[in-house]
């Protein structure tokens, strides 16, 4: 049995306390992995969040971590810490088959950028976390920790769903729509989509060329903010991704939050605006926030449909190949994508859709010039039952289309008493701020201590 620490399961520690703990010499490496792993194999038979995962190996890669230790050389900034790798993320010594039938078994051979850098910062690979049919939307057989007859929000689900139930501290998913915010609301953690670009997306399945964001989940801001260090872009050969702040704000300024109903308010459930107009009451509380009802320009309202036709026409696009030679192993609904890219979007289309990609986002760039933060939901109400229930709208690729950073606060719960989430969203190339904002709201008691869903406890 792994090692517990006042009979608390070692699993149960987040990334930054159980990498303290092993700098420390209290535990070791292997003790937290196999108190991972021992979750995962107790947990998953009813979560599901796992396509594969390998004890042995993921033992294997530990002791190497505290053989290193052992040897007085060190450590990385995630040192032995077990990290969910969303299956559509090249792996070397995992099969990358991107939750589709097609690529079932397909091993790259290489890693992707991010996860190379996982391993550089002695990070551990236990496997592969379950994604929604080539990133999309039809989903994988994840089912929400807090109620397995709920649904989690497809794309990145296994991720969300396995840093919820306290099996890896932090996990990788991926956004092109709400593919990140959108599970984390629904589980119940920290989803984090940051600024388009500032993550690498080399190896990476590719779904379109201007939507696409790598996402990050955890349990606490502080992993999310560890995660992000090993994995952004550094160096003096990305100036841009060094910066990541609005130098025009002071750090005495009062935070200018503006709160955003969005162009699908109507479509959100009563419970869930009543939540987050009680959460903008609560947080004009604070002393260092100003929270303003703003309407964003009535050019937003078109963006779901843009953002449609970008989709539709990159997805006919890059999968035209697998489409032409195995259409029949494509769901409806992504071949129905497919299909409208092919005969109803032209050229043409798309880049006039790209054009009003440019010029919207540099309009919401303006609306950051009145505000630091946008407070909004991230999904319109608690998850859905069952895994292929149609969603209602968000706000959650509004953001996405224009590149902006966005994370979810795992703060409401709704009737099912199932979790849903509040967004901040700030300006693109400000992720620091918004961390920073978010590091507030968690100092000053408006945000809580995750647990094991409850579920989960008596399994």
């Amino acid at each position: 049995m792994a090692l517990s620490l006042h009979a608390q399961p070692l699993h149960m520690l987040s990334a930054t306390e159980a990498l303290g703990r092993i700098t420390a010499g209290e535990i070791t490496a292997r003790q937290y992995v196999e108190s991972c792993i021992e979750a995962m194999e107790k947990f998953d038979k009813h979560v599901k969040a796992w396509v594969v995962f390998d004890r042995a190996h993921a033992l294997s890669q530990a002791d190497a971590v505290d053989a290193k230790i052992k040897e007085g050389k060190l450590p990385g900034k995630i040192a032995g810490m077990p990290v969910g790798v969303k299956d559509v993320f090249n792996t070397s010594d995992f099969p990358t088959s991107r939750g589709s039938k097609i690529w079932e078994g397909y091993t790259p051979g290489n890693d992707a950028r991010v996860v190379f850098n996982i391993r550089q910062e002695d990070g551990i690979v236990p496997g592969k976390t379950v994604t929604a049919e080539l990133s999309v939307h039809t989903p994988g057989p994840t089912v929400n920790p807090h109620n397995f007859a709920y649904g989690t929000g497809t794309s990145s689900s296994g991720s969300a769903a396995a840093v919820a139930s306290f099996m890896v501290p932090f996990a990788l998913g991926t956004q092109t729509a709400g593919s990140t915010i959108r599970p984390a609301s629904y589980c119940g953690v920290y989803g984090f989509k940051p600024s388009f670009g500032l993550i690498p997306r080399t190896a990476v399945l590719k779904t379109t060329d201007s939507l696409d964001h790598v996402g990050l989940f955890a349990r606490t801001l502080d992993d999310l903010e560890l995660f992000l260090d090993v994995l952004r872009l550094q160096g003096t050969d990305y100036p841009l991704a060094n910066v990541l702040h609005n130098e025009a704000r002071k750090s005495g300024d009062k935070w200018r939050v503006a709160l955003v109903k969005s162009p699908k308010w109507d479509l959100w459930e009563p419970y869930a605006r009543k939540a987050l107009l009680d959460f903008a009451a609560k947080l004009k509380t604070s002393k260092n926030i100003t929270v303003t009802e703003a309407e964003l320009p009535p050019d937003f309202s078109n963006v779901h449909e843009i953002h449609e036709k970008l989709y539709c026409k990159s997805l006919s696009y890059y999968f035209k190949e697998e489409y032409a030679a195995h259409n029949d192993k494509f769901s409806p609904l992504f071949a129905e994508m497919v299909e409208r890219g092919r005969t109803e979007i032209t050229t043409e289309d798309y880049t006039r859709c790209l054009d009003e990609q440019a010029r919207i986002s540099m309009l919401l760039k303006k609306f950051f010039n009145d505000y630091d933060i946008i407070l909004t939901l991230s999904t319109g109400g608690e998850a859905f039952v069952g895994p292929f229930t149609n969603d209602r709208p968000d706000a959650c690729l509004i953001w996405t289309f224009c590149g902006a950073p966005s994370v979810n606060l795992p703060v409401f719960k709704g009737p099912n008493n199932l979790p849903f989430g509040a967004q901040i969203v700030s300006r693109h190339r400000t992720d620091k701020d918004l961390l920073a904002f978010a590091r507030l709201l968690d100092k000053e008691g408006f945000l809580p201590k995750l647990e094991l869903p409850a579920p989960l406890r008596s399994v």
